[in-house]
C-alpha cells in the first residue's frame, strides 16, 4: 500500500512539475495582473480620445470590448465575470459584517445535501461594541438548524471577544458503518440525531494572526432516531444494525458538560478561497458524562494547512494535515456518534461521509490548483488517511486521488466539482465550499456528531 501511495504521489508531482514548466514558458505572453489591466482600461481612453475624434469622420468607431476577467491563463467570458460580480454580495469580506438581514448558507454538517438556505439577522449596538445574531436554515435532505448568538468583540482594545451561543440541530440522515478501519461499504446505515447545545466562549487575539480560545458548554441529551427527511435512501437504521456499539442501545443519551482550550495561527488571505498563507491550530477538548458516568473522554487535536502561490498565484499548491487522539476515561467509552471520523468531501473523497470511526484519526491531503480563468480553477488532488483504536497503529493506507473544478470570487469558493478515484471506484462530489474549509477552526458549539 505504501508503494502505491508513493507512486501516486510521484505521479501527481510529475504532473504539477510539467504544468509549472508550461506556465513558465507562457508567462511572457500571458495577461498582466488585475491592477495593471484596470489601469490600462482607465488610461487608454483618455490617451486615445483626440485620435478617435479626429478619425471619426473617416471611419466608424469600434464598439467597446466585452469585459474580461483577469488573473487566469485564459481570458474569462464576459457572462461569467458579470455573474461573479453579482455573487460577490454573498462572499466573505474583510470588513465587518453589517447589521440587517443576510442569507444563512452555513452551519450544516457534511451530508446535509448540496445546498442549504435560510434567513439570518444581525444587529450591532453599544457603538458597535456588541451584537446579536440569529439564523435558521433548511437543507436539501431536510437537515434543520436554528441558532442565536450574543457577542462583545471589542473588549481590551479589541484583543478580547466574549460571547454565548445556543444552537439546535436536526440531522436527518447521518452515515454510520461501524467502528474501525476495516468496515465494509455494504455495512452502511443511517441515523437521525437532534441536539441542543449552549456555550460560553472567550477569544484572546494577541496578534492579528494569533488567537487563543476557551469555551464551556452544556450539551443536553441528544436524541437518536431512525433516519428521516427528504430523498431518503434505502439504508437500514443504525439503531437496528449497530445496537451494541457504544451508547447506540440507550433509550436516553447522556448529557455532557464540555470544554475546550485551543490556539490558532491564521495567516490565510481569505478563509473561503485562500491562495496564500496558512492555518495551524491545536485543541484539547473534554466531555464529561453527567448522566451515566460511563462516556467521559477527552481529545487532543492538531492541524496544519498551508497554501503556496506560484506563477503570480495562477498556480496554488495546498497542503493539509490533521490528527485527533481520543482518550476515554478508565472504564468509559466514546459514544459512537462522537468518535473521530473521516471520509467524504473534505478528507478521503473517494469514500462516503463518516465512513470510518475510531478513537484516533490521521489525515493528509494535497492539491494543485491552476487558474484557467480569473474565477475558475482546475485542480488535481491526493488524499490519504486512516483511523485506529490505538494512536500508534495509525497510517495513511486509505487513499483517493482525482481532479476537479472550483468556481470562486476573490474571497469565497462558490461551487466545487470533484471526481475522485480510490479503492471503492469513482465518486463524484458537488459542494459549495473550499475542500479545506475547516469549519471546526471557528465553531463554538460541540461537534456532535463528530464531523470531518
Amino acid at each position: 500500500m505504501l508503494c502505491r501511495l508513493s507512486a501516486r504521489a510521484l505521479a501527481l508531482a510529475f504532473v504539477v512539475l510539467a504544468l509549472l514548466l508550461g506556465v513558465a514558458q507562457r508567462q511572457a505572453f500571458a495577461q498582466s495582473d488585475a491592477s495593471t489591466d484596470v489601469a490600462s482600461i482607465a488610461v487608454a481612453p483618455a490617451v486615445a480620445a483626440p485620435a478617435v475624434a479626429a478619425a471619426a469622420a473617416a471611419a466608424p468607431q469600434e464598439p467597446p470590448p466585452t469585459a474580461q476577467g483577469s488573473g487566469g491563463f485564459f481570458n474569462e467570458p464576459g457572462f461569467l465575470t458579470s455573474a461573479i460580480t453579482f455573487a460577490n454580495a454573498f462572499g466573505e469580506h474583510a470588513e465587518k459584517p453589517k447589521s440587517g438581514f443576510y442569507p444563512e448558507l452555513s452551519n450544516m454538517i457534511t451530508g446535509s445535501g448540496f445546498v442549504s438556505l435560510g434567513p439570518g439577522y444581525r444587529q450591532y449596538f453599544a457603538n458597535d461594541n456588541a451584537f446579536i445574531d440569529t439564523s435558521a436554515a433548511l437543507s436539501w435532505r431536510m437537515y434543520k438548524m436554528g441558532q442565536a448568538r450574543f457577542e462583545m468583540p471589542n473588549l481590551a482594545n479589541e484583543h478580547l471577544a466574549v460571547g454565548t451561543q445556543f444552537m439546535w440541530q436536526d440531522n436527518t440522515q447521518v452515515n454510520y458503518f461501524g467502528v474501525g478501519p476495516d468496515v465494509n461499504e455494504d455495512a452502511r446505515s443511517q441515523y437521525r440525531m437532534q441536539t441542543h447545545d449552549i456555550v460560553g466562549y472567550a477569544t484572546v487575539t494577541t496578534k492579528e494572526w494569533l488567537t487563543m480560545s476557551g469555551k464551556v458548554g452544556w450539551l443536553g441529551h441528544p436524541k437518536l432516531m431512525n433516519p428521516g427527511g427528504t430523498f431518503l435512501r434505502d439504508f437500514p437504521s443504525t439503531l437496528d444494525v449497530f445496537g451494541s456499539d457504544p451508547a447506540a442501545g440507550l433509550n436516553v443519551q447522556p448529557a455532557f458538560l464540555h470544554s475546550e482550550l485551543s490556539a490558532a495561527a491564521d495567516t490565510r488571505d481569505h478563509r473561503g478561497h485562500p491562495t496564500s498563507g496558512g492555518l495551524y491550530r491545536g485543541a484539547l477538548t473534554n466531555y464529561s458524562d453527567r448522566t451515566y458516568d460511563s462516556f467521559t473522554f477527552h481529545t487532543w487535536e492538531a492541524e496544519g494547512l498551508q497554501y503556496v502561490p506560484l506563477a503570480d498565484a495562477r498556480v496554488v499548491l495546498a497542503f493539509h494535515g490533521w490528527t485527533v487522539a481520543g482518550n476515554p476515561a478508565d472504564g468509559n467509552a466514546i459514544p459512537f456518534y462522537m468518535l473521530p471520523a473521516i471520509g467524504g468531501s473534505r478528507t478521503l473523497r473517494d469514500y462516503h461521509d463518516f465512513q470510518f470511526h475510531d478513537n484516533n484519526l490521521l489525515v493528509a491531503g494535497a492539491e494543485s490548483r491552476f487558474a484557467v480563468w480569473a474565477h475558475l480553477d482546475a485542480a488535481l488532488f491526493l488524499d490519504a488517511g486512516n483511523v485506529a483504536a490505538r494512536y500508534s497503529d495509525l497510517n495513511l493506507d486509505k487513499t483517493s486521488y482525482g481532479a476537479g473544478l472550483r468556481l470562486h470570487n476573490d474571497s469565497t469558493t462558490l461551487a466545487r466539482f470533484d471526481v475522485a478515484r480510490g479503492a471503492q471506484g469513482w465518486h463524484v462530489i458537488f459542494s459549495t465550499s473550499e475542500p479545506f474549509r475547516l469549519p471546526r477552526a471557528r465553531k463554538t458549539i460541540a461537534s456532535v456528531p463528530f464531523t470531518p
